[in-house]
């Protein structure tokens, strides 16, 4: 299915107008929601992939927790940071403290922002899916949530629970279907190449995946899943955030980004 296939055409053309009538507006300090900003980034240590390499995508961003204290995100949306995802909780009471400062500096400086939950295999999928929505606000605009899938080596209380892949499917279909409800987007799910192995998510269909795959191309380590977002380094350099950052490329060119902004945006 193609990414405008299940838009009609008039809505199409009204998102289009949306995001894009700010590039015409005349100039302004802050780059416009949708509008692509080429990434001016470094790598403090780069990998070597083949073909097809992170720079061969238009559009990248990032990724920020509690570990990134402080963030000139006007700055880093000039260098490139067209979107970011943060973020907002993990299990079932635990909240990031930069939480708020991160969705507010990344909405002022024009980035397209969405927040994320890091599971926990110790609470129920239905108290971490409130716990989610009770500190995530609802905002037009706003980028589909996600949903972090790994496993946690260095919780005391959660290290070892490793349930099979039939639950673990289960626990995930549960919190899914109560966020979509919610905020009327279905989630899009990030994994790592361990945890996508152990838990044949192969076969998990129906959402978007954001993958992470440091050293090899996508292709190469999650042969034949479709993908909407790259991790590809975890020592990135940003103008604007200080110390190691995460790095992550959208699947298309700079039209297919507005294209896909407008059916998950709007």
């Amino acid at each position: 299915m193609s990414i405008t296939s299940i838009l009609s055409p008039r809505r199409l053309a009204l998102g289009l107008a949306v995001l894009l009538a700010g590039c015409a507006a005349g100039p302004d300090p802050v780059p416009r929601l949708g509008s692509v900003t080429p990434p001016l980034f470094g790598d403090r240590n780069p990998a070597q992939f083949a073909e097809p390499t992170p720079a061969r995508y238009a559009v990248h961003g990032i990724d920020v927790a509690r570990f990134q204290d402080s963030i000139d995100w006007v700055a880093a949306r000039e260098a490139g940071v067209n979107f970011a995802f943060i973020k907002a909780t993990e299990g079932g009471d635990r909240r990031d403290v930069m939480f708020d400062d991160h969705w507010n500096g990344a909405l002022s400086a024009g980035v397209a922002r969405g927040a994320y939950h890091f599971y926990y295999f110790c609470t129920s999928p239905e108290d971490q899916a409130r716990w989610f929505i009770a500190n995530v606000p609802k905002t037009p605009g706003d980028l589909p949530p996600l949903l972090d899938m790994e496993w946690n080596p260095f919780s005391p209380t959660c290290a070892h629970r490793r349930p099979p892949a039939d639950v673990v499917q289960d626990e995930m279909r549960r919190f899914l279907t109560l966020v979509t409800a919610h905020y009327g987007q279905r989630p899009i799910i990030y994994t790592t190449p361990k945890f996508y192995r152990e838990n044949e998510l192969s076969a998990f269909e129906g959402y978007e995946f954001w993958l992470r795959s440091t050293a090899k191309t996508p292709e190469q380590v999650y042969t034949g899943k479709p993908w909407r977002f790259w991790q590809y380094s975890s020592t990135g350099i940003v103008p604007g955030a200080g110390g190691d950052i995460d790095l992550n490329a959208f699947s298309g060119s700079a039209d297919d980004w507005v294209i896909w902004l407008t059916q998950r945006r709007l």
